[in-house]
C-alpha cells in the first residue's frame, strides 16, 4: 500500500536574480505522515529560503511542493500560505507581549466556535506542559516556556505540517538539550509531521527521522540520522556532520593506503584512484602513550563524561580524539594511535 507523503518537493529551485546562484537548486526530497524532517546545513545554504517556499512566503522559480498530497505550489498553481495548514514556529518565538498564554495560543483559532477552541486551547496547554500558566504575560516566563506557547500556538489548529525555523537557536544550552526532546516528545505524541530548520548538528540528528544536509541551495545527502552518520555521501557530509578529522591518503596496493599516521586496508573496489583523504572520526581513535609515537598530545578538554583530546602529527597537521575520562593523558605525550573500526572511509575528493 501507497502512503501519501505529509511533504514532498520534487525540482524545487528558486532564484532572488538571474544574475545570482540559486538559493535553492533542483531539490526534490519526500518526508512520510509523522516524521520529521530536520533540515541542516551552515548559513547561507539555502535551509531558510527552502522553509519559506513550503510556507508559501517564497514562490518558486521551478518544481513542485505538495503538502498532504495536494499541490501547493507549481508552475501553474499557487495556494497561499494561510491555506496551506501549516503551523510556524520561529526563531524569536513571536508571542503577542500584551496576550497571556492562553490568548497567543487560541490567537489562530478565531474561525472556529468557543467551545471548539477552549477545548483545543486545553489540550495544547496540557500537551506542552504549561498548565497552571494560562493567565501569564510572555515577560512573565522563562525562554523555554516562552518557545512552548509559541509550539502550542501552531500545534492549536492541528495543522498538517509543522514548520520550525532555528526554534531552539535563542536558548541557553542546557535549556535547548532539554527542549529538543520535549519538542520531539510533543510533535510526536500529537502525530504531526514537521520540518526543523537547524545549523546545529547533534540538534538535527537527535530530534529527527529524516536529515536533509543542503550546501549551497543544493541537497548533498538526506535519510535517516544514522546513515548520515555511518555513511555520509560527501566530503562536504562527513566534515559538517560528524567534524572528523581527515588526513592526506595513497594507495599502497590493491586494498592497502598509506597516511602520515599508520597504513589502514579498505575494500579492493572501495574506491577509484590511488589517493584521496580518509576519514577518522574524534571517537574512533584510540590513544597509547608510546614513547616512540610520533603524534603528541598538545592539548586536551575535560568534558566530565569524556576527554577531547588535540593531537599534532609529525608534519603539524592537527587531529582531534574523544576518548572516554579513563584514559588520562598529559599534554605533551607522544602517542601512538589505533582505531576502533578496521575500515574508515576515504573520499576522493581533495
Amino acid at each position: 500500500m501507497n502512503i501519501t507523503p505529509i511533504l514532498e518537493l520534487e525540482g524545487v529551485t528558486k532564484s532572488f536574480s538571474a544574475e545570482q546562484v540559486p538559493a535553492v537548486a533542483d531539490l526534490s526530497l519526500s518526508v512520510p505522515p509523522g516524521d520529521i524532517l530536520g533540515l541542516l546545513g551552515p548559513s547561507g545554504c539555502g535551509k531558510t529560503t527552502l522553509l519559506r517556499l513550503i510556507a508559501g512566503f517564497e514562490r518558486p522559480n521551478l518544481g513542485k511542493i505538495q503538502i498532504g498530497g495536494q499541490v501547493v505550489a507549481s508552475e501553474s498553481k499557487w495556494i497561499p500560505p494561510e491555506q496551506r495548514q501549516l503551523g510556524m514556529v520561529f526563531q524569536d518565538y513571536a508571542l503577542f507581549p500584551h496576550l497571556t498564554v492562553l490568548e497567543n495560543i487560541g490567537f489562530g483559532l478565531q474561525n472556529i466556535g468557543k467551545v471548539e477552541a477552549n477545548q483545543r486551547i486545553t489540550e495544547a496547554i496540557a500537551l506542552v506542559g504549561l498548565k497552571g500558566l494560562e493567565k501569564r504575560y510572555p515577560y512573565e516566563l522563562s525562554g523555554g516556556q516562552q518557545q512552548r506557547v509559541a509550539l502550542a500556538r501552531a500545534l492549536a489548529p492541528r495543522p498538517k505540517l509543522i514548520l520550525l525555523d532555528e526554534a531552539l537557536s535563542n536558548l541557553d544550552r542546557q535549556v535547548r538539550d532539554r527542549l529538543r526532546e520535549e519538542v520531539r516528545h510533543i510533535l510526536k505524541s500529537a502525530g504531526i509531521s514537521a520540518v526543523f530548520v537547524t545549523h546545529d548538528q547533534q540538534e538535527a540528528l537527535a530530534i529527527s527521522d529524516l536529515v536533509a544536509v543542503m550546501r549551497q541551495g543544493h541537497l548533498e545527502q538526506w535519510g535517516t540520522p544514522e546513515s548520515i552518520y555511518t555513511k555520509p555521501a560527501s566530503r562536504f557530509v562527513a566534515s559538517f556532520v560528524t567534524q572528523a578529522n581527515f588526513l592526506a591518503a595513497k594507495r599502497l596496493s590493491a586494498d592497502l593506503w598509506e597516511t602520515e599516521i599508520g597504513c589502514f586496508e579498505l575494500p579492493q573496489n572501495y574506491v577509484n584512484g590511488d589517493t584521496g583523504e580518509l576519514m577518522i572520526r574524534q571517537e574512533d581513535l584510540i590513544l597509547k602513550a608510546d614513547p616512540e609515537g610520533k603524534v603528541r598530545i598538545c592539548d586536551r578538554q575535560f568534558l566530565g563524561r569524556e576527554y577531547r583530546y588535540c593531537l599534532q602529527t609529525s608534519s603539524g597537521k592537527e587531529l582531534h580524539a574523544l576518548t572516554d575520562k579513563e584514559t588520562d593523558l598529559s599534554i605533551g605525550t607522544p602517542v601512538q594511535l589505533y582505531l576502533t573500526r578496521q575500515q574508515p572511509q576515504i573520499f576522493m575528493e581533495m
